[in-house]
C-alpha cells in the first residue's frame, strides 16, 4: 500500500506539450518534446475510485475512461495505488487529434503528471511514461513511448526498449523547430497498418547510421552531422504518399535554410529543425506558400525544444 500525504493539493492544472516523435529515421525510438502548442489540462483528485474526463472546448470524448488517451492511464495508476481516491480531468484541446503532433500522448502524459502531483510525486517519470503508453494503446493499439517519453521528461529522448522500459533523455542544442500541419486527418493506427512487414538489410544498416549520426549531432551540436543524418529509407517513403505537397514542402524549406525534418509521427504534420529563429520562419513561410497554393487550410508553429515536458501553469 502506498502512503499518500493527507495535506495533499486538491486540483492542479498544467500545460501538456506537443512532441515530434521518430525524428525522421528514428522510428518509435526518439521524440522531442515542442514549447507550443499545448493542451491545458485540469485534474482534481476525488474521495471515490473513479475516473472522469471531461472535455472544456466541445470536443467528443468517450465516457468510459478505458477508452479515453486520458483516462486509461489513470484507470491503470489507480489499480496500482489500491485505494479509494480517484480523478476528474478536464482537457482543452489545443492539439488537434490526427495531426501528427502527439495529440494523445499529451492527454495522457498530461494526467498522468498532473495525478502525481496530487499524490505527493510518489511516481518516478518512467512509471508515469509506463502509464501513459496505456493511453497510446487506446489511440492506435500499440503500447509506444517516443511521444509519451520526452512529453514527461522534456527535451529529445532515445526508447531504448519498452520491454523492459529504458528510457535516455539526450541533451540537445537550443534548435528552433518549424511545424506545419495541412488540416487533413492521418490516423496513427492507419499509418502503421501500410508500413512493409519486411525490409532490406542495406536499408536498415543506412538506417541505423542515420539513428547514430542523429544522436551523435545533437550531443556534439554538430548540425551539419544532424542535416545529414535527418534521413529515413524505410519508413517516410511509405507514410510520405498520405500527406500531399510532402516533397514539395520538404525540398523549399531544406532550401530556406534547414537542417533537415519530415514527418512529425505518423503526419500529417511536417516539421524541419533550424539552427536559428530567422531561419525558422523563412522555412514557415515556405510552408504556408506550399499549402496556400493548394487551397488547403493549414496551421504552423515556430518554437523551440522544450525541456521541461508538462509544466505547472498558475
Amino acid at each position: 500500500m502506498i502512503n499518500i500525504p493527507s495535506t495533499q493539493q486538491r486540483s492542479v492544472k498544467v500545460a501538456a506539450p506537443g512532441t515530434v516523435a521518430n525524428l525522421v529515421c528514428g522510428f518509435d525510438i526518439l521524440g522531442l518534446c515542442l514549447d507550443a502548442p499545448y493542451d491545458i489540462m485540469e485534474v482534481h483528485l476525488l474521495d471515490e475510485k473513479k475516473v472522469i474526463v471531461k472535455s472544456l472546448d466541445g470536443y467528443p470524448l468517450p465516457e468510459d475512461p478505458m477508452l479515453n488517451t486520458a483516462g486509461a492511464p489513470l484507470v491503470e495508476m489507480l489499480d496500482e495505488l489500491q485505494m479509494d481516491i480517484g480523478f476528474e480531468v478536464q482537457i482543452q484541446k489545443k492539439i488537434k487529434p490526427g495531426s501528427g503532433i502527439g495529440s494523445s500522448a499529451a492527454s495522457a502524459a498530461g494526467a498522468v503528471v498532473a495525478a502525481n502531483i496530487l499524490l505527493g510525486n510518489i511516481f518516478t517519470k518512467e512509471q508515469l511514461v509506463r502509464f501513459a503508453m496505456t493511453g497510446e494503446k487506446v489511440a492506435s493499439g500499440v503500447k509506444h513511448a517516443d511521444n509519451v517519453a520526452p512529453c514527461i521528461y522534456g527535451g529529445v529522448t532515445l526508447i531504448r526498449s519498452i520491454f523492459p522500459l529504458d528510457i535516455v533523455p539526450i541533451a540537445a542544442p537550443n534548435l528552433w523547430v518549424t511545424v506545419v500541419h495541412p488540416q487533413i486527418e492521418v490516423r496513427t493506427s492507419d499509418a502503421r497498418q501500410i508500413l512493409r512487414k519486411q525490409v532490406f538489410l542495406k536499408d536498415a544498416i543506412k538506417q541505423w547510421g542515420n539513428i547514430a549520426g542523429l544522436v551523435a549531432g545533437l550531443l556534439q551540436n554538430d548540425f551539419d552531422l544532424i542535416g545529414r543524418s535527418l534521413e529515413d529509407v524505410i519508413i517516410e517513403p511509405v507514410r510520405s504518399i498520405l500527406i500531399p505537397g510532402f516533397d514539395e514542402v520538404k525540398n523549399k524549406c531544406k532550401a530556406a535554410g534547414a537542417l533537415g525534418g519530415g514527418i512529425s509521427g505518423s503526419g500529417p504534420s511536417i516539421f524541419m529543425l533550424s539552427k536559428d529563429e530567422t531561419t525558422a520562419l523563412a522555412v514557415q513561410k515556405e510552408m504556408k506558400q506550399v499549402y496556400d497554393a493548394m487551397a488547403l487550410e493549414n496551421n504552423t508553429y515556430v518554437t523551440n525544444i522544450n525541456t521541461e515536458g508538462v509544466r505547472v501553469l498558475t
